[in-house]
């Protein structure tokens, strides 16, 4: 990577830093942009349970720059056309929901990175600018290192192939979605992402990862457990979304006024 560039979460999280970020599921860019500008250095823009469309994913990517934060794009499931799209537009990162094989792992990195590892097509203009690469040869030869790609772990499927996942050329690291998780896990009888089945599948998740020298992320729905989430391993870890932002605001904002 050029010191130059602004691209700078795939090189903290593989240099070991631990990095919270913030989750956007309401499509609009300012909002993205408040969260990262003040609370997260990073803020997933969530596609696939959002409600972004391609536009105003576009336009988020840039106002979380603009807010001197990292944008992350959660794909819709099988959406490899979208993960391309999301890096030209300037994500740092990919999350791919429903990665349940090392297939689906080899054509999650197929479309997000460039040969020889994937077979990410040519269009990054607007990603060039945000990364302040202007030379085309110069973004080629580094892209690849510039952003990271985390295959969703959220099924028994993708339990029991976790080692192929992991170990497939391109996959930086894995995310887990603990609510999915645990559905699969009690097969379909409840949600309940602090389950003892979901709290032994996140540990054994964590090592994993860690053995393969791959990135461990996991959505966590507060503060606490995010920090739980770190002193375990975890080193991508969303802390809450904008909804729950804006409902523990408005309960504060409303406490004493009756």
């Amino acid at each position: 990577m050029t010191s130059s560039s602004r691209f700078t979460l795939a090189r903290q999280l593989r240099d070991g830093d631990t990095i919270f970020g913030g989750w956007c599921s309401l499509p609009y860019p300012i909002v993205a942009e408040l969260v990262g500008r003040d609370g997260f250095p990073a803020v997933v823009i969530d596609q696939q349970h959002g409600l972004w469309e391609t536009a105003s994913t576009l336009a988020a990517i840039a106002a979380v720059h603009q807010g001197g934060a990292a944008p992350i794009v959660r794909v819709p499931i099988g959406d490899f056309a979208m993960v391309s799209r999301a890096l030209d537009f300037g994500a740092e990162g990919i999350i791919a929901p429903m990665i349940n094989t090392a297939a689906d792992a080899r054509a999650f990195v197929a479309a997000a990175k460039f040969p020889p590892i994937g077979e990410r097509s040519w269009g990054p203009h607007r990603s060039m600018t945000f990364a302040e690469i202007a030379d085309p040869k110069v973004y080629l030869r580094k892209a690849n290192d510039l952003t990271v790609i985390f295959a969703m772990i959220e099924t028994r499927a993708a339990l029991e192939n976790l080692d192929a996942i992991l170990d497939t050329p391109g996959i930086d690291g894995v995310f887990v979605g603990p609510f999915d998780l645990s559905i699969a896990l009690a097969n379909g009888k409840s949600v309940d992402p602090d389950s003892k089945e979901v709290d032994a599948a996140l540990t054994a998740i964590a090592k994993a990862a860690a053995k393969a020298g791959k990135i461990a992320g996991v959505y966590a729905h507060n503060s606490k457990r995010a920090r739980a989430f770190a002193k375990r391993g975890f080193r991508f870890i969303t802390a809450g979304s904008d909804v729950s932002f804006l409902r523990a605001g408005v309960v504060a904002a409303r406490e004493g006024l009756d």
